[in-house]
């Protein structure tokens, strides 16, 4: 199908695992989490969420009870047996100093706290695990309040060590691990903790939430500087430029631009052109053979030739393609204050430097230069199609509606504005919760697709809202349509492929699927990412792990790895604490 967005991201960024996002290619997301079932979009930015982990602490809470019922005494010794008189009373004295510690604890007397405390740790017999352990988990609370977080984060391991499965003590190390800056550490806990509670309390959530981002975007930061430049897959890169009707640099070669070589093949007698290292790059694109394409445009601005300006913004979008903005935001910059260059250039390197803004999350900057763009060129449909796109993103619908009104104007034709125009409709129906809306938003789609019935993004974005819709058999047949008119694009089986998974529950058939997309395009991120986020909930953590490190390799921007990693950092957590705690959320 067609890429409709060189804003980034997917078209809407929303139900899909994440978007299969880049400069413009991918995959469309749809509007919202809709009736997905939580565990379909399990590693989602954030704490993993999986349902039914708490009932695992449940359980062996329970087992503990009754274990202590049938030993007796819950100290774990007999009172008739010997030396019981004398433990009890150690127990004793070390509750009174326990009791007098959180007294000063109350009152804000933390250092007279810890000194009950330190008593009450060493009167407690050493086998009464449970009371030794709250006595360090009260003594590192203390430490908590003077901020002493390396004793913190060491009475709680004492703690844990004690009592594995204490929330306590394991969420307040997380926290300690937060202030020392030990990442890692604070992931695993805080991951054992949201385990424990079942994934119901809110502030584990938002420190797992918190940690992982950070992590994602540490790493990510440091990869992405020293990564080797992917091209994507021819797919992607015909999808990216069919995004635009008004690029010059995109057009066909006119005969009178091809080399003699061409010519003699083609049996014609044209005039020779000069030589011209844009007009090669040119006709590497008509063969696909687009890894040459940078160094024949490099060629062309260094001779200061006579497609100089083109050369730049050809050279400016391959380096946004293999995801090297640092090196296209110059050439970019360039063609933009060329004066004398053709409009619709300028107005092209607008919208590319726009959508490299919003990738970067520079949305201020990204409607400045999507603006200027429709201000030198009015009559360019590229500019109003994809800052509708940008609006959408913004969720300023009524806005993107009025964006693909004037591109539709300016190219009745665009079945993609169209298309897209449907889907801001609707979402903005569904996400008002307007069924009269939202029923005619869905007429909107059938309309398009009798239109324009070779419009593959029409059928997909269809397709979404009949899934939120739950008209799974319908949607299935739209995903079909996308496949019968474009079988190379990866995408459309991924989607497909998460469509079996919540209608029928067909892991197998859903698997299959998202395997098909990695076999047509061996370069589809998206793919990758959803198969990771199916394997955690299978289990599978190596070759969850497995699938995110090569959704990481081919990401096409940080901040699109920074979101990959936080998802493997995710499965690399729970596999830690499935080792250290015996915990593992319930699988599928």
């Amino acid at each position: 199908m067609a890429a409709s967005k060189p804003v980034e991201a997917a078209v809407v960024a929303a139900a899909a695992p994440s978007s299969a996002s880049g400069v413009g290619g991918g995959g469309t997301a749809g509007p919202g989490t809709g009736g997905l079932p939580r565990w379909q979009l399990a590693l989602a930015v954030g704490a993993p969420l999986l349902l039914g982990a708490g009932a695992i602490y449940l359980w062996s809470r329970q087992q503990r009870r009754r274990e202590s019922r049938g030993r007796g005494d819950a100290s774990g010794l007999k009172r008739n047996s010997p030396g019981a008189h004398l433990d009890m009373n150690s127990l004793d004295r070390a509750q009174a100093a326990k009791n007098k510690g959180n007294k000063y604890f109350k009152a804000g007397k933390y250092e007279q706290a810890i000194q009950c405390y330190t008593e009450a740790i060493s009167l407690c017999p050493t086998e009464k695990n449970v009371d030794l352990s709250t006595f360090y988990q009260n003594r590192a609370a203390a430490f908590e309040q003077l901020q002493k977080w390396k004793e913190v984060a060491q009475d709680c391991t004492k703690a844990v060590e004690l009592n594995p499965k204490y929330v306590k003590a394991l969420f307040r190390r997380a926290k300690a691990h937060e202030k020392l800056d030990n990442k890692k550490e604070c992931l695993e806990d805080v991951t054992a903790v949201c385990i424990l509670e079942g994934f119901q309390n809110q502030q584990s959530m938002l420190l797992a939430d918190k940690v992982l981002k950070l992590l994602g975007k540490e790493k990510a930061k440091e990869k992405y500087k020293n990564r080797e430049p992917l091209m994507p897959s021819p797919q992607f890169i015909k999808s990216y430029f069919s995004s635009f009707t008004d690029d010059i640099i995109s057009q066909p070669m006119l005969k009178g631009e091809k080399s003699d070589e061409d010519k003699d093949k083609e049996g014609e007698a044209l005039e020779v052109k000069e030589n011209s290292g844009y007009l090669k790059a040119k006709q590497y694109m008509e063969e696909e053979n687009y890894d040459k394409i940078i160094s024949e445009c490099s060629k062309e601005i260094d001779a200061e030739g006579k497609y100089m300006a083109e050369a730049l913004l050809l050279r400016a979008t391959f380096y946004l393609l293999i995801g090297n903005a640092n090196a296209a935001k110059p050439d970019l910059d360039k063609v933009i204050s060329l004066k004398e260059a053709n409009v619709k250039l300028r107005a092209n390197a607008l919208i590319k430097r726009g959508s490299m803004y919003m990738q970067q999350q520079q949305p201020l900057l990204s409607t400045q230069d999507f603006n200027m763009a429709a201000d030198i060129d009015p009559q360019n449909a590229d500019v109003y199609h994809h800052r509708g796109q940008l609006k959408i993103l913004l969720d300023q619908v009524e806005e993107a509606v009025a964006d693909f009104d004037e591109c539709i104007r300016l190219r009745p034709e665009s079945a993609l504005a169209q298309a897209q125009k449907c889907f801001a409709l609707y979402r903005q129906a569904y996400t008002g919760n307007n069924s009269s809306q939202i029923q005619a938003a869905m007429k909107g789609f059938e309309e398009v697709i009798k239109k324009f019935p070779r419009c593959a993004e029409g059928y997909a974005l269809y397709a979404q809202a009949l899934t939120d819709q739950q008209q799974f058999g319908k949607a299935d047949e739209m995903y079909d349509k996308c496949i019968d008119l474009e079988p190379d694009n990866a995408t459309t089986y991924v989607h497909k492929g998460l469509l079996q998974l919540q209608w029928k529950q067909d892991l197998d058939r859903g698997l299959e699927l998202i395997s098909k997309a990695i076999e047509i395009d061996n370069k589809c991120d998206f793919a990758y990412e959803t198969m990771g986020t199916i394997e955690v909930q299978r289990g599978n953590m190596e070759k969850a792990i497995d699938m995110f490190n090569k959704a990481i390799n081919l990401a096409k921007s940080e901040m699109e790895m920074a979101h990959l990693y936080s998802l493997c950092d995710a499965a690399h957590a729970q596999t830690e604490v499935a080792k250290k705690y015996g915990l593992k959320p319930p699988t599928l």
